[in-house]
Parts: C-alpha cells; structure tokens; sequence
C-alpha cells in the first residue's frame, strides 16, 4: 500500500422506531469491542454510545423515520453516521431548562471530536467523528489491519 492509500471497515444498520435506540446501542458496543475500543478506550465508547442513542432517538422522535446508522474506522476516527428520512438540517438549540428535551446535538458537540449534519434528497444525515489516543487498539498498524484484529 502506498502513503495515500487508506484502509476502512464499516458497519451499517438500519433501527426501526420501535426498539431501535436500545438496540442501535448494543450492536455499536459489539463493533467497538472488536475494535478493542472497550478494553483500552472505555470513555470513548460511552462517548460514542450516548450518541448513537441521542441521534437515533433524534431520527425517531423528530423525524418519526427509520435510523439508518454507520459506523466507519478509517485508523484517524471512528465516524458515527446516523441519517433519517426527515427534511431540513438539525441545529444546536438552547435547551430550555423546563423543558427535558433539546439536548441531543449540545451532548452529540460535547461528546464527539466534531460533527456536521448535511442534507440529502431523501431525509439528512449527522456524522459525528471520534478519535481514541494513537497507539491504542483500533488503531491501525502499517498494513491497514486494525490492531484488536493482529
């Protein structure tokens, strides 16, 4: 392989309305263990599942819509793609403090490296990147192999 050459694994997975945050949670814990990620970068997996949970609660609750999540690791960050069939783009809100909701994206900036959201002919999608310390499992090694893989 040559220095601009770039290895990925990915997951994909669709969560109904219906017991899918639940679920979306368990089947991102399954993929970050085979990457090591819940041995060495515990913290940075409860990052990540609280955001698979808050964005496709956000997919079922304000788009009433399937959740339609990815996971990629491209050996820089674990990208957490979660896209629904609702129109417009989510923006960050002051939550009001009466209120319980209003808090996903301001958990999802808190929690995450960065993210962006983008809007798509058939609904939108929010991608939320993570990134665990370099040297720690799950990063690759010099052939691209994930290193809980070696």
């Amino acid at each position: 392989m040559t220095d601009s050459a770039m290895r990925a694994v990915g997951w994909a997975r669709s969560f109904p309305v219906s017991g899918g945050v639940r679920e979306g949670r368990r089947w991102a814990h399954e993929h970050l263990k085979s990457l090591g990620w819940t041995e060495y970068a515990p913290d940075t997996v409860d990052d990540v599942l609280l955001t698979v949970s808050e964005l496709v609660t956000n997919a079922h609750v304000h788009a009433r819509s399937t959740a339609h999540v990815v996971l990629t690791w491209d050996d820089r960050c674990l990208h957490v793609g979660v896209h629904d069939s609702g129109g417009g783009v989510p923006t960050r809100r002051v939550p009001d403090t009466t209120s319980p909701g209003g808090r996903g994206l301001a958990l999802v900036d808190a929690l995450s490296d960065h993210w962006h959201a983008h809007a798509r002919e058939d609904g939108k999608t929010i991608v939320a990147c993570f990134t665990p310390a370099r040297g720690q499992p799950g990063q690759a090694d010099a052939h691209g192999a994930p290193a809980a893989s070696r």
